[in-house]
């Protein structure tokens, strides 16, 4: 075999095996490195918005707490002090009709006059923190507020007297707000 006979052979087995190049090198650290930051971008926002559940969980418990206290007052045709309240049928049978606004002198924290009803909740409101019934500030709830509005619900038009819809809207941090709707009807002894 001749020198250019061996030569050929290894030439090509030199080829095949040179390595690689500086520009392949550069081009596999730029794909790396892309990849790199979009994996990062996207921790980077799941991390920013991992709060975000809670609030909402948050601003849903004060919601349904709220809804309850209020699904939970009478809803009659006198106001609850009436001494015809359990057997009035109408408005017209008692000495003082249910309002349908709040009445004045009671408030949801009053203790010695405190809302009594649900037309009592119309329009009221917490701001700068959600306190409980006695007034007490809740621990962590500092950043909420909170507004209720009590209107009756209207069916094609007609307001039903009967059927009040209560619309409690919470508002939290990062101005998350949830709003959450429940019904009242009217509930009397001779209705």
């Amino acid at each position: 075999m001749s020198r250019t006979e061996r030569r050929g052979p290894l030439r090509a087995a030199a080829r095949r095996s040179r390595g690689i190049t500086l520009v392949e090198v550069i081009l596999f650290i730029v794909i790396v490195s892309v990849a790199a930051a979009g994996i990062l971008m996207v921790f980077g926002n799941a991390a920013r918005s991992s709060a975000e559940p809670m609030i909402r969980k948050q601003a849903l418990a004060i919601a349904e707490a709220l809804l309850e206290e209020v699904r939970l007052m009478p809803f009659t045709y006198c106001d609850p002090d009436d001494p015809k309240v359990a057997t009035a049928s109408s408005p017209a049978d008692c000495t003082t009709p249910e309002a349908s606004a709040p009445e004045a002198g009671e408030a949801r924290t009053a203790a010695l006059a405190p809302f009594d009803n649900v037309n009592d909740y119309a329009g009221f409101a917490m701001a700068g923190g959600i306190v409980d019934i006695t007034g007490a500030p809740i621990a962590g709830l500092d950043a909420y507020s909170a507004s209720i509005a009590v209107t009756p619900l209207s069916f094609g038009g007609i307001p039903q007297t009967d059927v009040l819809r209560v619309t409690v809207t919470v508002t939290g941090p990062a101005g998350i707000t949830l709003t959450l709707d429940g019904l009242r009807t009217r509930h009397a002894p001779n209705l």
